[in-house]
Parts: C-alpha cells; sequence; structure tokens
C-alpha cells in the first residue's frame, strides 16, 4: 500500500498548481496504525515533488488507542504537528454504543499524554445526540474538554447509517432512536458553551480557539485545490474537476503497481459549482461572496439566486454582511436545509 501511494504521488505531482503546501494531512481511516518511519517515508515523498511552507500544518488523524508513550515520543521527532483524535466521548455507554475501541480513560489519557509529548495543536471528535446520553452527560463531556484544553472541536451528530450495528439494534427496540430536539438543543448548548470559554464558532461542526482553525479542513471551505492520495481519497482542481480514488485496496494496488491512476473524474457543471459554493459557504462564518458568484455565474443562476433569497432575507434566515450572504448561527442547526432551498436543480 505504502508503495502503492508513493507511486501515485509521482504520477500526480503535477496535479497541483502551487508546489509550496501549507497543510498536508493522513486521514481516512486509522493512518495511526502506520508506524513512525513509515508516517516519515511518506513525508519525504511528497517532499521529494513539493516544497514545505514554513509553518505547514501537517495533521495525523489518531485513534486514542494508538497514542502510547511510544508512539508519541517517536512521532514528536516527526514534521507532524497536529493531532486529530476520534475521541468521540468520555462515557464508557457511549463507546461502546458507537462501537469504539478506546475506552473513556484511554480517551482521557491520549490527549494528556500528546501534550506531555509538546503536542499543543490537538482537535478531538465528540458526537452528540446519542440514545446513551442526554444533556447532562453532553454537559460534561464538554466540561472534561474544557479542563483538557484542547484547542480544536470538531463535533457531529449520532447519525443512524444503514446495515450498521446500531440500526440493527434500534430496530430490535435494544436501544432508542437519536431525537433531532434532543440533538438539536444540545448542539446549541455546545456552541453557546463553548463561545463562553474562548472558541470561535467558525464552520457548523468547528470550532477553535484562535490561531487554531483547522487549516487543512478551511482550505475545502474555501474551494481551494487539494490532492489526495490512497484508495478512497478526493482531489479537486479549484475548478471544475473533481476525482476520487478507487475504494477496493487490492484494485488500488494493482493499477500503481501497473503506474495507472486508479481514480475517475467528473467535470462539475455550472449548477453543480454554484450548489457546492451554496452549500459550503453557509455552513461557514465566511458565507457565500456575493462577488464570486457575479464573476462566476451568468444572469440565470443569479436571478435565481436573487428570487431564492429574498424572502428568507425578510424572514432573518439569511442575512447580508459585507457582501456575503449567511446564516444566523441560531439557525445553522437547520444549514444544510437552507441551503438546499437554493439550489438550482
Amino acid at each position: 500500500m505504502l508503495r502503492a501511494m508513493k507511486a501515485e504521488i509521482q504520477l500526480r505531482k503535477g496535479e497541483l498548481q502551487n508546489k509550496n503546501l501549507k497543510s498536508l494531512y493522513f486521514g481516512g481511516g486509522t493512518p495511526s496504525i502506520l508506524s513512525v518511519d513509515e508516517i516519515n517515508s511518506l513525508i519525504d515523498e511528497v517532499l521529494h515533488h513539493f516544497s514545505f511552507e514554513k509553518d505547514i500544518e501537517i495533521t495525523l488523524e489518531a485513534n486514542p488507542d494508538d497514542l502510547d508513550k511510544n508512539f508519541l515520543k517517536q512521532l514528536a521527532g516527526t514534521p507532524v504537528n497536529r493531532l486529530s483524535i476520534g475521541t468521540q466521548s468520555f462515557f464508557e455507554e457511549d463507546l461502546k454504543l458507537m462501537n469504539r475501541a478506546h475506552t473513556a480513560s484511554e480517551a482521557e489519557g491520549s490527549i494528556k499524554r500528546a501534550q506531555d509529548f509538546g503536542f499543543e495543536n490537538l482537535s478531538i471528535d465528540l458526537i452528540y445526540g446519542s440514545p446513551t446520553s442526554n444533556l447532562e452527560i453532553w454537559k460534561e463531556n464538554l466540561h472534561k474538554t474544557i479542563a483538557l484544553e484542547v484547542p480544536h472541536i470538531s463535533s457531529y451528530a449520532l447519525t443512524v447509517e444503514p446495515k450498521t450495528a446500531l440500526e440493527n439494534w434500534i430496530s430490535k427496540g435494544k436501544v432508542k432512536s437519536p431525537r433531532e430536539e434532543e440533538q438539536n438543543r444540545e448542539f446549541y448548548y455546545l456552541s453557546d458553551f463553548l463561545k463562553d470559554n474562548g472558541f470561535e464558532h467558525y464552520e457548523v461542526s468547528n470550532f477553535a480557539k484562535p490561531g487554531f482553525y483547522s487549516r487543512h479542513n478551511s482550505a475545502y471551505w474555501k474551494y481551494q485545490e487539494y490532492l489526495g492520495i490512497g484508495p478512497s481519497a478526493h482531489s479537486y482542481n479549484g475548478l471544475d474537476v473533481r476525482s476520487w480514488n478507487v475504494a477496493n485496496n487490492q484494485q488500488y494496488i494493482k493499477k500503481l503497481n501497473e503506474k495507472l491512476l486508479a481514480k475517475e473524474e467528473e467535470i462539475l457543471s455550472p449548477e453543480d459549482q454554484f450548489n457546492e459554493m451554496i452549500m459550503i459557504g453557509l455552513r461557514t462564518i465566511w458565507g457565500v461572496g456575493m462577488k464570486s458568484l457575479k464573476e462566476k455565474f451568468n444572469d440565470r443562476f443569479l436571478e435565481h439566486f436573487n428570487n431564492e433569497t429574498k424572502q428568507k432575507i425578510a424572514d432573518g434566515i439569511l442575512i447580508v454582511e459585507n457582501d456575503h450572504l449567511k446564516i444566523p448561527e441560531k439557525h445553522w442547526f437547520m444549514a444544510d436545509g437552507i441551503a438546499s432551498d437554493l439550489f438550482l436543480v
């Protein structure tokens, strides 16, 4: 797999216009199962073909149970300077429901150990709206997070995916289905609590202390180009081409062994580009730039945009600030639904 990923980097080195990288992200599953030597070898391969900005953000997604002292000690000697830890919850019942391998004590311990080895730029994932939780437990989760001095939090409502153990348990009545009204209440408590503790709510699901916004994810949300390497990885040229690699590991490796790319691509129609700009922009504090819309789209799009936004602006569901269309934060829980109302189909 590592040889195939290096071969893909070599084959695709010409796809990025900007060869000076400002972020590198090891994600998409469990990259923390790699050895530190393997992580370094992938970074070295990237450096053969690209340069790094002096303050490049290099993130490693990690499971709490992978972050033992030996691994962290070695990792601290690499260029990796940010960890995104899949904590999910500090409560055992939540973790069991989500089928997580780590325990509540490992969730807390992994954060403290990472900090002990100099990793201050930490992000953790937290899940709210679980049937095993309630508002009081959720408050305790957040108080624990503040006490641990984590500067970035990504938080999502628990969703029930098809053909999962959770769906099966719910269908058999073993656990209750998540309730939207409870998730709504926990979402707004999350937002208010974190803002009271110095966080900025900069994307619907993301909160950061000043200076700790995810540089990598912010590039997605600002429609910048990115290159994804490995099975299932997605890429975007910043304009109208999106591509994705095959998900099957063996097919991916076979193609790259033959010096062939294992990817498909699509040309985004003007409608696709318009809808994505609306969807992504309205999930952030930056909103959708009216100037960008006028430069990028013709009168048909702009007329549709004006017709669809007029009443929502009058009702206060949308606002215009500094020539940017935004959703007021009090309506962010419904951001995706509000954005989809503006789509051109």
